[in-house]
């Protein structure tokens, strides 16, 4: 589990990460697995955050259309050494970093405040705070 030190990610974690994210996205897009549970599997890697010392990697990933993120994370994981050997030979790194695949909520997450904001309830009370401060 990775601590959170209260520091924000530093140059070089950013542009790892933002480097591995572009080349996993390569790698799924070409699609030519052993596994079945791969072959079908369509997803998008919206992040990867870099631990401070490079050598953990956690790729966050949303399938197209909603279906199943669990799955596809399982999946995804039972192939993360393969992933991490292909990231090697694309990669100009020390070490490849250990990766580990996880299903990115902030879409649902953003769909839920969304909901709420359009609330009945919601609206009006900042209707009634808007024309508090207008008076």
């Amino acid at each position: 589990m990775a601590r959170n030190t209260g520091k924000p990610p530093s140059q070089r974690q950013l542009r790892v990460g933002e480097e591995l994210r572009h080349n996993l996205a390569i790698v799924l897009s070409r699609a030519d697995f052993n596994d079945p549970a791969l072959s079908n599997l369509l997803v998008t890697v919206t992040e990867v955050r870099v631990s401070p010392d490079l050598k953990n990697a956690t790729v966050f990933v949303a399938p197209l259309g909603g279906k199943d993120p669990e799955g596809a994370v399982k999946a995804l994981n039972k192939a993360k050494n393969f992933f991490r050997g292909e990231l090697s030979r694309k990669v100009k790194l020390r070490h490849t970093p250990k990766i580990s695949f996880q299903p990115d909520e902030t879409f649902d997450e953003a769909s839920h405040i969304d909901s709420l904001l359009r609330d009945p309830q919601v609206a009006r009370d900042l209707l009634n705070e808007a024309e508090e401060d207008g008076a």
